[in-house]
């Protein structure tokens, strides 16, 4: 758009509409409300409004989340999946962030995102046939306000700011969240979500987990930014920053920017401080390109730790708190087992379903061209 009398792009259509752009920039260190050791450290930019059952239950969360995690490796290495990404050290990052959202809030995840998915209620087993092969994801998002998990990387940034802008337009105050890793804010999807969503003022959080790679390539290589929160305040948003291995400053700083967002003010990007302790996935290699003094660090911040220890330092903890979680991660791993091994897989002419309201003729000649294969005796 260009201005009549002198052919210039305007600065702004409103200037009163544009906030002051220190307003966006990140802090100077992630958000941290617990230390290792469990220490708390009120914040009173980031209150904590979760009661002593609210806080047993992020607990039991991120254990379930870490068995249904190595039962999904087990399996892998059984021939039971074909591939899977591990959030092993990330849980904290996706269940305080999960949490934070009300019921009727909605979730855009990755690939990676299984402690989110559980908050959600997602069953287990459903979550994994998607590494199986047997169904893209089995659950419906309906139900779960959970989206179906998205290998491409980035897409789901889209699919979440499109929705938020939809439910806007609508009046619907719902609040939208899309997960992604370091390695997707070097793809176009969501540089092309966040500015759409910026300019809109979609309600929608894009939530980075900057696990330190993408893939085997270390964050210093992915970009030249001084963090990734730097990055919001070029799409009119603010950028925060939280230590992700810290389950309450996960919570409390989306807690902030999803009323921020359901108030009207517009988007946040939140950048998640964590480490992946698992390789990428399980046909990744990670001692080709980190350390075991690496890891060995890493471990030291354990999210799972750290909760148990601020637990036992509130009396929230005890052994019949661990017995009854470790009973019940047991048997939701034995349920995740039974659903997996050797699970029967569809009819792979559903890959056409749901695909054109009206087929093409390239699409047509696709599905003879299986139907054919399969009635030849060939395989999938």
């Amino acid at each position: 758009m260009t201005d009549a009398a002198n052919g210039q792009v305007p600065a702004s259509t409103d200037a009163s509409d544009r906030p002051d752009p220190l307003d966006f920039l990140p802090p100077d260190e992630p958000v941290h409300l617990l230390d290792p050791d469990g220490t708390y450290h009120p914040d009173p930019d980031h209150p904590i409004d979760l009661d002593d059952a609210a806080l047993r239950e992020l607990y039991r969360l991120m254990m379930v989340t870490r068995k249904v995690d190595r039962e999904a490796i087990n399996l892998q290495r059984q021939g039971q999946l074909g591939v899977y990404a591990s959030c092993m050290g990330q849980e904290a990052a996706q269940i305080g962030s999960a949490y934070a959202l009300g019921p009727d809030d909605w979730i855009f995840p990755s690939y990676r995102e299984l402690g989110a998915a559980l908050v959600r209620q997602v069953d287990a087993a459903g979550f994994l046939h998607l590494y199986r092969g047997t169904w893209l994801s089995d659950h419906d998002p309906y139900k779960h306000n959970f989206g179906l998990m998205s290998i491409p990387i980035g897409t789901q940034a889209l699919h979440a700011t499109g929705f938020a802008m939809g439910a806007r337009l609508d009046g619907n105050p719902i609040v939208a969240m899309t997960y992604y890793g370091d390695g997707g804010t070097s793809e176009g999807d969501p540089h092309e979500a966040m500015t759409f969503a910026g300019v809109t003022k979609a309600p929608v959080i894009f939530f980075v987990q900057n696990n330190q790679y993408a893939i085997s390539v270390p964050l210093a290589k992915q970009t030249a930014a001084p963090t990734l929160a730097h990055k919001a305040i070029g799409y009119g948003m603010p950028g925060y920053r939280v230590d992700g291995n810290d389950v309450l400053a996960s919570y409390a700083v989306t807690r902030r920017a999803i009323d921020r967002a359901r108030e009207g003010v517009g988007p946040a990007f939140i950048e998640a401080m964590t480490y992946r302790m698992e390789a990428h996935t399980t046909s990744d290699d990670p001692s080709r390109y980190r350390t075991q003094e690496e890891l060995e660090e890493a471990a030291k911040t354990d999210p799972i730790v750290r909760m148990r220890n601020f637990l036992t330092k509130r009396d929230l903890y005890d052994s019949a708190l661990e017995d009854a979680i470790e009973e019940q991660t047991k048997q939701v791993a034995s349920e995740v087992r039974a659903g997996i091994y050797d699970a029967p897989h569809g009819d792979p002419m559903e890959l056409f379903d749901h695909v054109y309201l009206d087929a093409t003729n390239h699409f047509e000649d696709q599905v003879a061209q299986l139907r054919s294969e399969l009635s030849q005796g060939g395989e999938v």
